[in-house]
């Protein structure tokens, strides 16, 4: 099974998996299809293999909306999103000629009554199961979640969109499983924002939601509060974070290089295209994700020279040309190799991009966003550090990035400034890139009276960092203070209270009576659960396993609608003042 530990998020969906549709297989010893929409293929791909599947006695796996050939001796497993297309589509395949014995119908979550009477209409004979199993989110790594939904981006904060308050009930529908997925019942927190509603009406959908959900449990008695808290808040709240660049190895990869559907591709020294997955079967992948570039990049060589010593190998330089002649001589060492060679090219292509670039940026950058440069010397006039910047041949969106750095460092700018800011950046007609965080609720024009309130951070000056990588997320502020109880009740109003003793170190108070379900009698300590509105990022993320390994008796879920890069963030704040289907980036505009 391809997790990280069974209390991972992926390895407690493919449990619920096993626990539903996979138990009602095994009741039957015939072979079975299976079959799946877009989101189920990735749900299953993302916590199981196809030699999982192989073992339950499932022959093939088929794509709900293709074409399919009849195989009316055999059984199919349908595992589906309860949408119109989906029913249409299951439905399709029983309403004239059958194509398959009989159907075992799973939804994600709860179907809707029209489409499911239209199911029993034309498919009742066919139906020997029909269940909804509340999974309708993606676990995308042991504590990251997504709701696999970018466009909530443009539902959400376009002053254009007709679906908001639509795409906010199913972004909470898809949180209720979450929660129930992790056998949770946590109190309801947001991010209060003067100018932003969305956080509160999420919560008010999820808390809402929630109870409803859990109205009445198995034993038919109302289930109580667990040890969670779920905090909801949005993307506007640290719009520094996802800007910067990261010189960790996983943000910095996904920043400086192009994988897509976290696919590494590359070519080897011989010239021929190869391609690595980038996922929590690569434990190496693992280990190193949240490293800084530095060590990483010193610590790959070495575990290839301890391999090559073992092969009793000269002790030489070690270079991806030389590791292919040692794969070729030695079979049996090409597997150990393998992976090992994927991240020393992997760290490579990170180190060209910051010796020819990002090394440069990175100062200027570090400096505006703390407020203070590696001396702890406060920033006294940030304009003279971001001037380097425009003046040097960086990219566009680099001089993007590093324009809105300085407007978030001094809370919005003027009208004369960012016009000359844009007249350097060269973005006369693409001024939507800056202008549009406004529709986020970050300030980016301020008048002369325009005092705005400024967030205290931690201090963390006693904490060892690299000097090109001092900012901490705010999101891990948020964490730590959440867990010693210390989240400002007028800033982080309650939705809902979580049990009284909730002060994230799973201890509870003597006074109150608390019966642990069976999910916290297989784990210690409570959930901190925390939800961005608008996209998260690859530093944010990390935050969530620096707090639960220091924590330890506190596990931190973070999750999304999606996983954002600096690239697709400043695409999708563009194109939030265009119709639908007008959105494109710049490379795209120069290359037409």
């Amino acid at each position: 099974m391809a997790t990280v530990s069974e209390h991972g998020l992926k390895g407690i969906v493919w449990k619920r998996i096993k626990e539903t549709i996979i138990t009602d297989c095994r009741k039957s010893d015939i072979w079975k299809i299976l079959i799946l929409d877009p989101f189920t293929t990735k749900l299953m791909s993302s916590c199981c293999k196809m030699s999982d599947l192989m073992s339950e006695k499932i022959t093939i796996v088929e794509d709900l909306y293709k074409s399919r050939e009849p195989v009316p001796e055999m059984k199919a497993v349908y595992f589906m999103t309860p949408t119109a297309k989906c029913v249409e589509a299951f439905i399709a395949d029983f309403k004239s000629k059958p194509k398959y014995k009989a159907a075992y119908v799973y939804f994600t979550d709860y179907c809707p009554d029209d489409l499911f009477n239209n199911m029993k209409l034309y498919c009742a004979k066919y139906i020997r199961v029909c269940k909804e199993i509340n999974i309708s989110f993606l676990p995308q790594e042991a504590q990251v979640f997504t709701c696999d939904n970018p466009r909530a981006f443009q539902s959400i904060y376009s002053p254009k969109s007709q679906d908001k308050k639509k795409t906010l009930e199913i972004l909470a529908d898809q949180l209720v499983t979450l929660c129930a997925t992790l056998d949770e019942y946590p109190g309801v927190r947001y991010k209060k924002d003067a100018n932003m509603e969305n956080a509160k009406t999420l919560a008010e959908l999820v808390d809402n939601k929630l109870a409803r959900h859990y109205e009445l449990d198995d034993s038919g008695k109302k289930k109580e509060k667990t040890r969670a808290q779920l905090l909801i808040m949005e993307r506007g709240f640290d719009p520094v974070s996802p800007i910067l660049h990261e010189l960790t190895y996983q943000a910095m990869a996904y920043d400086l290089i192009d994988i897509q559907n976290d696919t590494y591709k590359y070519k080897s020294k011989d010239g021929s295209e190869k391609q690595a997955l980038l996922n929590e079967d690569d434990m190496l992948w693992v280990n190193l994700r949240h490293k800084h570039i530095a060590e990483v990049s010193e610590q790959i060589p070495r575990m290839v020279k301890e391999i090559s010593a073992s092969k009793k190998q000269p002790d030489g330089k070690i270079t991806i040309s030389n590791l292919a002649q040692l794969m070729k001589k030695m079979p049996s060492f090409r597997k150990q190799v393998t992976e090992k060679t994927i991240h020393l090219q992997l760290a490579e292509d990170c180190m060209k991009h910051f010796s020819n670039n990002v090394e440069k940026l990175c100062k200027a950058e570090q400096d505006l966003a703390v407020g203070s440069d590696v001396d702890g010397m406060k920033v006294r006039d940030p304009m003279r550090t971001l001037l380097p910047v425009l003046l040097y041949p960086y990219s566009t969106y680099d001089k993007i990035r590093a324009v809105l750095l300085y407007i978030f460092s001094v809370n919005g700018t003027t009208d004369e400034n960012l016009s000359k800011f844009i007249q350097h950046v060269k973005i006369e007609d693409e001024r939507e890139f800056i202008l549009n965080w406004k529709e986020l609720g970050v300030p980016i024009i301020t008048s002369p009276s325009f005092f705005p309130h400024k967030s205290t951070r931690r201090d963390r000056s006693q904490e060892e960092t690299y000097s090109l990588s001092r900012w901490t997320p705010a999101m891990k502020d948020v964490m730590e203070d959440a867990m010693e109880n210390k989240l400002d009740t007028r800033e982080w109003p309650h939705q809902s209270e979580c049990p009284t003793g909730w002060n994230g170190s799973g201890a509870v108070s003597a006074r109150q009576k608390y019966k642990a379900s069976a999910q916290d009698e297989r784990r210690t300590g409570s959930r901190l659960i925390i939800f961005v509105i608008g996209g998260i990022s690859f530093s944010e993320m990390r935050c969530a396993y620096q707090v639960t390994q220091a924590v330890k008796s506190c596990q931190v879920i973070v999750g999304s609608s999606h996983i954002l890069t600096p690239t697709t963030l400043l695409d999708d704040i563009k194109a939030l003042s265009k119709g639908p289907m007008e959105t494109f980036t710049i490379d795209e505009r120069s290359n037409s």
